[in-house]
Formats: C-alpha cells, structure tokens, sequence
C-alpha cells in the first residue's frame, strides 16, 4: 500500500526505500543557508577533537610528566566522558534549551576548554597549574561535546521542510556524515605534524 503525501497530477513518482510517494513540487526550494554552517562548525568540532585527541597521550607524558599509566587513565576517562555527556546535553536539549540554546551554549564552554588546554601549554601558568588547569580544560571539552553530539545531526535535518525537501535533505546528511570524517581524518594527519 503507498501512502501519497502531496496531490498531483502528472509529476513522475518517486517511491522510497519506506513505500512513501514522493511527488515534488514544481517550484524548487532552495538549499536552507544554515546548514553551510551547521557542516562547517560540525567539521570543525570533529577536527579539534579528534586532533587534540590524537597527541594527548604525548602531551599527559612529555608536557605534564604523567606516567605512561596515568595518561592511559586520564585519556580514556576522557574518552569516556566524551560519550557519556551526551546523554545529559539530550536530556538539557529536549527538555530545558532546545537544540539551538544547546548548541550554542556547550559549543562556547567547549571552545573555552579548548583555550584551557592551550593555554595551559605555557610554561607561564607553572607545572602543578599546567596539570590543574589541563585536566580542567579536558573536562570542558567534554562537556561541550555533550552539548554538541547529539544536538547537531537533529538540528540540522529540522532546517528542512519535509516532503518538499527530501532529496536535500538526504544529501545533507551525506554532506554532514563526510564532514565529520573529513574532520576527524585530516586532523589525525595534520595535528601531529603541527
């Protein structure tokens, strides 16, 4: 059984994979200006993480003096808080900010901890203030992470109007998914090198 979702009358049909016609409407929309933004922050935030991510266990061991041990812990504690922040940054979205607030809110405390960890580096803050303020910063960033992974993808599909919209809509989120691995790929290579 196919399920029509706007009357028309000599336009070709289009079925999906889910048995829904599709009929597109003569007058094309165009592509939501937003989602250029969405993407590029997306492969930014992934590029930072994955960047940062790749020479931390160097910087726990070379910069801060951590043992080998203890720099294992500290990465995958992070890691962990990683991908267990998302789970509150959902809970926050859906019922007290919104997507957007969400966003845009956890985006600035993960730049700060970004700037944190940076900053940090400095011989200027002292060693036991280097460690201090680093394991603060990576905190940050964890939490920001929270605010951004599971808001983003959503926020922009919302940016489209559905039926009209399906075929960009799919090729946004191809466009989204390979900016991430864009992100994560070139920061794996570049960061070290930096």
């Amino acid at each position: 059984m196919m399920i029509s979702l706007t009357p028309s009358s000599e336009e070709p049909e289009a079925t999906g994979t889910t048995g829904v016609v599709y009929r597109p409407d003569k007058e094309k929309q165009k592509y939501p200006r937003s989602v250029f933004f969405i993407v590029g922050n997306e492969f930014c935030e992934r590029f930072s993480y994955y960047g940062m991510r790749t020479i931390l266990s160097l910087y726990l061991v070379d910069m801060l003096k951590y043992t080998e041990g203890d720099a294992t812990l500290i990465y995958h504690a992070f890691t962990m808080l990683c991908y267990f922040f998302p789970l509150i940054g959902a809970i926050i979205a859906d019922s007290y900010l919104g997507k957007f607030r969400t966003i845009f809110y956890l985006s600035i405390v993960y730049a700060a901890g970004n700037i944190l960890v940076s900053a940090a580096s400095s011989p200027l803050f002292g060693y036991d203030n280097q460690r201090s303020f680093s394991l603060f910063g990576l905190l940050l960033i964890a939490i920001g992470t929270g605010g951004i992974k599971p808001c983003v993808s959503a926020f922009g599909g919302d940016q489209f109007t559905l039926p009209q919209q399906a075929k960009q809509l799919a090729q946004f989120f191809s466009i989204f998914y390979f900016s991430i691995n864009a992100g994560s790929l070139i920061s794996t290579y570049i960061t070290p090198i930096l």
